[in-house]
Protein backbone atom coordinates (compact mmCIF):
# COMPACT_ATOMS: atom_id res chain seq x y z
CA UNK A 1 0.00 0.00 0.00
CA UNK A 2 0.90 3.63 -0.53
CA UNK A 3 1.07 6.11 2.32
CA UNK A 4 -0.77 9.32 1.47
CA UNK A 5 -0.46 12.54 3.46
CA UNK A 6 -2.88 15.39 2.75
CA UNK A 7 -2.44 19.02 3.71
CA UNK A 8 -3.88 22.41 2.90
CA UNK A 9 -7.30 22.23 4.48
CA UNK A 10 -8.69 24.96 6.68
CA UNK A 11 -11.37 27.56 7.21
CA UNK A 12 -12.20 29.91 4.34
CA UNK A 13 -15.04 32.29 3.54
CA UNK A 14 -17.45 31.56 0.74
CA UNK A 15 -15.98 32.67 -2.57
CA UNK A 16 -12.45 32.02 -1.38
CA UNK A 17 -9.84 29.51 -2.49
CA UNK A 18 -7.78 26.68 -1.04
CA UNK A 19 -5.23 24.31 -2.49
CA UNK A 20 -5.00 20.79 -1.13
CA UNK A 21 -1.88 18.70 -1.52
CA UNK A 22 -1.33 14.98 -1.19
CA UNK A 23 2.13 13.44 -1.09
CA UNK A 24 2.50 9.73 -1.85
CA UNK A 25 5.22 7.43 -0.57
CA UNK A 26 5.91 5.26 -3.60
CA UNK A 27 8.59 5.05 -6.24
CA UNK A 28 6.00 4.35 -8.93
CA UNK A 29 3.68 7.30 -8.28
CA UNK A 30 3.34 7.98 -12.01
CA UNK A 31 1.60 4.61 -12.47
CA UNK A 32 -1.24 5.44 -10.08
CA UNK A 33 -4.53 7.11 -10.82
CA UNK A 34 -5.06 9.73 -8.13
CA UNK A 35 -8.32 11.11 -6.87
CA UNK A 36 -9.87 13.40 -4.30
CA UNK A 37 -13.01 12.35 -2.45
CA UNK A 38 -14.96 14.21 0.19
CA UNK A 39 -17.34 13.31 2.95
CA UNK A 40 -19.66 15.78 4.61
CA UNK A 41 -21.29 15.06 7.99
CA UNK A 42 -24.12 12.59 7.60
CA UNK A 43 -23.38 11.98 3.93
CA UNK A 44 -21.63 9.30 1.94
CA UNK A 45 -18.14 9.77 0.63
CA UNK A 46 -18.24 11.11 -2.92
CA UNK A 47 -15.76 11.44 -5.75
CA UNK A 48 -14.68 15.02 -6.38
CA UNK A 49 -12.01 14.70 -9.06
CA UNK A 50 -9.71 12.11 -10.57
CA UNK A 51 -6.55 12.27 -12.66
CA UNK A 52 -5.28 9.23 -14.49
CA UNK A 53 -1.68 8.12 -14.78
CA UNK A 54 -1.68 9.72 -18.23
CA UNK A 55 -3.13 13.01 -17.01
CA UNK A 56 -6.77 12.67 -18.04
CA UNK A 57 -9.12 14.34 -15.60
CA UNK A 58 -12.75 14.03 -14.58
CA UNK A 59 -14.82 16.03 -12.12
CA UNK A 60 -18.05 15.78 -10.22
CA UNK A 61 -20.68 18.03 -11.77
CA UNK A 62 -20.90 20.02 -8.54
CA UNK A 63 -17.27 21.20 -8.82
CA UNK A 64 -16.76 21.52 -12.57
CA UNK A 65 -15.36 24.91 -13.48
CA UNK A 66 -14.35 25.63 -9.87
CA UNK A 67 -11.91 22.86 -8.92
CA UNK A 68 -8.79 21.70 -10.75
CA UNK A 69 -6.90 18.49 -10.08
CA UNK A 70 -3.27 18.22 -11.13
CA UNK A 71 -0.22 16.12 -10.43
CA UNK A 72 3.54 16.56 -10.38
CA UNK A 73 5.05 13.12 -10.70
CA UNK A 74 8.56 14.34 -9.88
CA UNK A 75 7.23 15.39 -6.46
CA UNK A 76 4.91 12.40 -5.91
CA UNK A 77 2.18 14.97 -5.34
CA UNK A 78 -1.38 15.52 -6.44
CA UNK A 79 -3.14 18.84 -5.92
CA UNK A 80 -6.71 20.05 -5.76
CA UNK A 81 -7.11 23.75 -6.45
CA UNK A 82 -10.50 24.85 -5.15
CA UNK A 83 -11.86 28.23 -6.20
CA UNK A 84 -15.19 29.96 -5.65
CA UNK A 85 -15.80 27.82 -2.62
CA UNK A 86 -19.33 27.36 -1.34
CA UNK A 87 -20.68 26.34 2.05
CA UNK A 88 -21.72 23.02 0.53
CA UNK A 89 -18.06 22.25 -0.20
CA UNK A 90 -17.52 21.84 3.54
CA UNK A 91 -16.29 18.29 4.14
CA UNK A 92 -13.32 16.14 4.99
CA UNK A 93 -11.31 15.70 1.81
CA UNK A 94 -9.49 12.42 1.21
CA UNK A 95 -6.73 11.59 -1.22
CA UNK A 96 -6.92 8.25 -3.00
CA UNK A 97 -4.38 6.27 -5.00
CA UNK A 98 -5.41 3.41 -7.26
CA UNK A 99 -3.53 1.03 -9.50
CA UNK A 100 -4.91 -2.08 -11.18
CA UNK A 101 -2.55 -4.85 -12.22
CA UNK A 102 -4.37 -7.74 -13.91
CA UNK A 103 -6.92 -8.74 -11.24
CA UNK A 104 -5.23 -6.99 -8.32
CA UNK A 105 -6.47 -3.61 -7.15
CA UNK A 106 -3.98 -1.56 -5.14
CA UNK A 107 -6.02 1.08 -3.29
CA UNK A 108 -4.86 3.49 -0.61
CA UNK A 109 -6.44 6.36 1.32
CA UNK A 110 -5.06 9.32 3.16
CA UNK A 111 -6.17 10.38 6.62
CA UNK A 112 -8.22 13.31 5.34
CA UNK A 113 -8.06 17.07 5.71
CA UNK A 114 -10.93 19.25 6.87
CA UNK A 115 -12.24 22.02 4.63
CA UNK A 116 -14.75 24.40 6.17
CA UNK A 117 -16.39 27.12 4.12
CA UNK A 118 -18.24 29.79 6.06
CA UNK A 119 -21.17 31.52 4.42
Amino acid sequence: QVQLVESGGGLVQAGGSLRLSCVASTSIFSLYAMAWYRQAPGKQRELVAVISSTGNTNYADSVKGRFTISRVNAKNTVYLQMNSLKAEDTAVYYCNAKRVVLTTVDLSWGQGTQVTVSS
